[in-house]
């Protein structure tokens, strides 16, 4: 693991500048008790350089935000983080934790399995067209989808919630996390359905539908993207934390946000500017917070590049796909500490 502060220098490295406090904008308006959980979290697994702060933070209970504010400024300086050829502004996106309904057996509408790792490295590769006439995967389905496209966006998102209703009607929730995935190269199935004007938009509720009026295209629309991520269960023993993320520590709605490790390192607490998700007929506002580098992901690369988890449920899937936003972000950094040179 890459040290936060010691973000990795490469030929098209980040260019870093230490700047004042003052520079960065909204600066001591975010509640920072609400993002103090999160900082805290990231200061149980601290890497090299943040142990000396971590330790003191982990004396503190701030009793506002200002008092949480001054302990940042007292502890901490603010750097601001360019791309290669000094552009500072980048792309903000959303990520959410879904929740679908789920069979453990194969029946009715629950066609679509989920599958766990592969033992077999060969079988681990299979391209996605090519699963269904294998029958080693049967044995490695977790459960069951009753939507295709939903099982798309748990690949997508790379973990989620099963909730399965036994037949008392009682009701079961647990949670599948990213084990892996096929190596194969990530294609947008969406994007043709789009471009054909098959679908409005990429809401869940426009691919079901669509769905639901193709049948017999369903499979061939997946095959569009060869691959396909692996899973493993979990109990959700706390249903108000979110998933695990690359850190190691439970993803905060609003306050956990997945980078390029390359560039900034995991546990790093960053300063965030950008706009609130976009809705019809609403002006944008400001969103200047503070978020926590605790997770990665595949499509996101690059120094000025973040995706902000909103949490699981409809609201944060609805503020996950209207999030698409430039974006400006300032690593808070150690005084002691230096980035390293790119």
């Amino acid at each position: 693991m890459q040290p936060p502060g010691q973000p990795v220098a490469q030929q098209s490295g980040p260019r870093w500048a230490a700047v004042d406090w003052k520079e960065l904008p909204g600066w001591g308006s975010d509640d920072l008790l609400t993002a103090w959980p999160a900082l805290l979290a990231s200061c149980l697994r601290p890497a090299p350089g943040w142990a000396e702060f971590c330790a003191r933070a982990a004396l503190q209970a701030p009793a506002d935000a200002m008092e949480a504010t001054l302990f940042l400024m007292k502890h901490l300086r603010p750097w601001r983080l360019a791309a290669d050829g000094g552009e500072t502004t980048g792309l903000l996106t959303g990520y959410f934790e879904p929740q679908v309904a789920a069979s453990r057996s194969r029946q009715g509408a629950f066609q679509w399995p989920l599958l766990a790792l592969p033992a077999d490295p060969a079988l681990r590769r299979t391209p996605r067209r090519d699963m269904e006439a294998d029958p080693r995967f049967a044995a490695l389905a977790l459960a069951y989808l009753d939507d295709p496209f939903a099982l798309l966006q748990l690949q997508v998102q790379g973990s989620g919630r099963l909730v399965m209703h036994d037949a008392d009607g009682g009701e079961r929730i647990s949670r599948v996390a990213f084990a892996g995935h096929n190596d194969q190269p990530f294609r947008s199935a969406v994007r043709p359905l789009l471009d054909r004007g098959e679908i409005r938009d990429a809401t869940p509720p426009s691919l079901s539908d669509w769905a639901r009026r193709n049948p017999a295209r369903v499979r061939e629309a997946l095959a569009v993207n060869p691959r396909v991520v692996y899973f493993r269960e979990e109990a959700l023993a706390d249903g108000s934390q979110g998933p695990r993320g690359a850190q190691g520590v439970p993803l905060m709605p609003g306050r956990s946000v997945a980078v390029d490790k390359a560039f900034i390192g995991l546990g790093t607490p960053l300063w965030l500017e950008s706009t609130e998700p976009w809705s019809p007929g609403a002006t944008p506002s400001p969103l200047r917070r503070l978020v926590l580098a605790q997770d990665t992901g595949g499509a996101i690369q690059g120094a000025v590049r973040a995706d902000l988890f909103w949490g699981w449920g409809d609201e944060a899937a609805q503020r996950a796909s209207r999030t698409r936003q430039p974006l400006r972000l300032w690593a808070l950094l150690p005084l002691e500490g230096r980035p390293a040179a790119p």
